[in-house]
């Protein structure tokens, strides 16, 4: 199978190119933390020297299944995170296994384990906006892409990001403006308030400071009175979202 332009593959035989990759033995029968430490090691230490492949050997002999089948997901674990997280020139992955129980195991936990949550783990597109108090109003900027209308400045958050780191970001990009003092408000789940996809939407408070500009994925930018949003056309939830914010402003309980 292919991620991210790597092909990970789950071999009888040994590699084909010794050379080109860097040879990891079975794992030691230890605890979680050590197995998966020894597994980012050799994977990290491959991406570090620019390698091509990398090949891994299990051998199920002497093993119990207790022990082979959380290693190998393990395996899968710290591959996702590695071909998801870093910089890295690996082409092609082997998982080379001597044994049937050790190819069943890595069949399943290694290359199922990856096509599941590659391909078939359908979860909610995570999202973050951020409610920007800025000189007596808050900011709104008018998207410039479909969905249109005013909204809360905000977006996805990205793979490896923080909430908080992608608040700040989005905020940045959008408004121009450095934002301090980030609170969470309230994570907005409903999967009608976006009529593209499912989102999650996590919303904060912050100040504003800087100056306001409208960045490139917005129309335009202005500052409201958040007790006057009539003649406003939002897009998604913002409206409520709104209200909200002034409720708990006001210290009344919400959620």
């Amino acid at each position: 199978m292919k991620i991210k332009e790597a092909t990970i593959m789950v071999t009888r035989r040994p590699v084909a190119s010794a050379r080109a990759a860097v040879v990891v033995a079975a794992v030691p029968r230890e605890r979680e933390t050590s197995v998966r430490a020894y597994y980012n090691r050799a994977l990290r230490k491959a991406a570090k020297e620019k390698r091509a492949s990398i090949a891994f050997c299990i051998d199920d002999t002497g093993r119990d299944d207790a022990l082979l089948l959380p290693a190998t997901k393990i395996l899968a674990q710290e591959i996702f995170r590695l071909l998801h997280e870093d910089r890295h020139s690996l082409a092609k992955i082997f998982v080379c296994v001597n044994g049937p129980r050790a190819y069943a195991a890595c069949k399943k936990n290694v290359l199922g384990y990856l096509n599941y949550i590659e391909y078939k783990l359908k979860s909610p597109f995570l999202t973050v906006d951020t409610i920007i108090e800025f000189k007596g109003g808050i900011v709104l900027i008018k998207r410039s892409n479909p969905p249109f209308g005013w909204a809360i400045p905000g977006g996805f958050v990205d793979y490896g990001e923080s909430l908080e780191d992608a608040a700040a970001r989005e905020a940045k990009e959008e408004t121009n403006l450095d934002v301090t003092g980030l609170k969470q408000l309230h994570t907005y789940s409903d999967p009608r308030r976006d009529p593209r996809f499912h989102t999650v939407c996590t919303v904060f408070s912050a100040k504003g400071k800087g100056p306001l500009r409208a960045g490139d994925d917005a129309a335009d930018i202005r500052l409201i009175d958040p007790r006057d949003l009539k003649n406003i056309e939002f897009a998604f939830n913002h409206r409520d979202v709104i209200k909200d914010y002034l409720k708990i402003k006001e210290g009344k309980n919400v959620f």
